[in-house]
């Protein structure tokens, strides 16, 4: 079986609830996944829309998460998680920011994206960007799912 991810909060496809938006509580959905490659020593989840007006617009980036996880809990941003690091997003935050497209803009498509890494870590430092983090993790991945959730204004 490859990889997969979902959530109990919304299914694929499907609209985000206001809760994980910035127009609600803001906090991080909560997020389960199995059938990781046994050689999985970590993962990293970046959250992006590629409907952003300006390209794609990264959310959250989320690294060094334990090969022994398996899944976040809601609100996983907020609650420190030994030894992961969250990367600086396009809100200029080192935390999750959910959904907030441009008012009448139409549905906004976010990716959260799972990947396995095949080391335990990477070394980067706290400053780093998510998009700079997804770079870094390209070359360890061997696995990769996504769940798609749906928000619009």
């Amino acid at each position: 079986m490859p990889l997969t991810i979902t959530s109990s909060a919304f299914r694929d496809g499907d609209a985000i609830p206001t809760r994980y938006t910035r127009d609600g509580e803001n906090l991080s959905p909560p997020l389960e996944w199995r059938d990781a490659p046994p050689e999985t020593k970590s993962f990293v989840l970046i959250v992006e829309d590629p409907d952003a007006p300006s390209g794609t617009f990264r959310h959250w980036a989320l690294y060094n998460i334990p090969a022994s996880e398996a899944g976040l809990s809601e609100g996983a941003s907020t609650q420190g998680r030994g030894g992961a690091g969250e990367g600086v997003n396009g809100f200029r935050n080192a935390r999750y920011d959910g959904p907030q497209p441009p008012r009448g803009h139409g549905p906004h498509h976010y990716h959260f994206r799972l990947a396995a890494l095949d080391v335990p870590r990477l070394d980067l430092p706290a400053s780093a960007k998510a998009e700079e983090i997804w770079n870094k993790a390209q070359p360890h991945i061997i696995a990769e799912a996504e769940v798609i959730g749906v928000y619009k204004r």
